[in-house]
């Protein structure tokens, strides 16, 4: 049975400070460092003890510090791909949250939301950013391994799921899988039928008790 335990990094400064993330390389902050090390710990909770487990992490620095929190209870060092990261704003990254709200154009309610252009230059399509995650999910999903591990971002997520359960991407225009920050998604194929289950979507259980 294969497992895939999908990591949305915790708060960043970015989050904190009203500004667009995207590929901006937001630090954790001192919250997120915590709800991090919980990440870790659900995580380890949940592996059994001596089971293989693979480690993928977007290579920005919420996330990577994310890994490095999840890697350390398992000895695995993460590896960095920047196909996992979120979503490209382009000029909008790093600024003012209001300053992207003031020329973002929604995607139409019908036509091709795909290759819809959001008003702000060199910003990702959607088509561009799930043909990435799903570039990166298709090498994942070809190591055989029991517990997979998979840091990312809170849209990324998305296409992450929607890669798993094999969602075509000229399906994708309307998908939403919406998780919060220092989520955990849990992925499972059994063995015998070999279908893929959506078991958990978002969970943040493990973050209780920092609250």
């Amino acid at each position: 049975m294969r497992t895939i335990h999908v990591v949305t990094h915790p708060e960043a400064t970015h989050h904190v400070e009203g500004l667009v993330g995207g590929w901006h390389d937001s630090d954790l902050t001192p919250t997120g460092l915590r709800e991090a090390a919980a990440i870790a710990r659900a995580l380890r909770d949940a592996v059994p003890e001596g089971a293989e487990v693979e480690l993928f992490s977007s290579d920005l620095l919420r996330t990577r510090r994310t890994a490095e929190e999840v890697g350390g209870l398992f000895d695995v060092k993460p590896v960095l791909d920047e196909r996992l990261r979120e979503k490209s704003y382009g000029e909008a990254e790093g600024r003012p949250q209001a300053w992207l709200d003031e020329r973002f154009l929604p995607p139409p309610a019908v036509g091709d939301r795909m290759a819809h252009q959001e008003g702000v230059r060199e910003a990702e399509t959607k088509e561009a950013f799930a043909r990435r995650i799903y570039a990166v999910m298709d090498e994942i999903l070809d190591h055989p391994r029991e517990h997979q591990i998979v840091v990312t971002h809170g849209y990324a997520l998305t296409f992450v799921v929607a890669a798993w359960i094999g969602m075509p991407a000229a399906s994708l225009g309307y998908v939403n899988f919406r998780a919060p920050s220092g989520s955990i998604t849990t992925l499972r194929e059994d063995d015998f039928f070999h279908n893929r289950q959506v078991v958990r979507l978002g969970d943040t259980r493990h973050l209780d008790a920092l609250a």
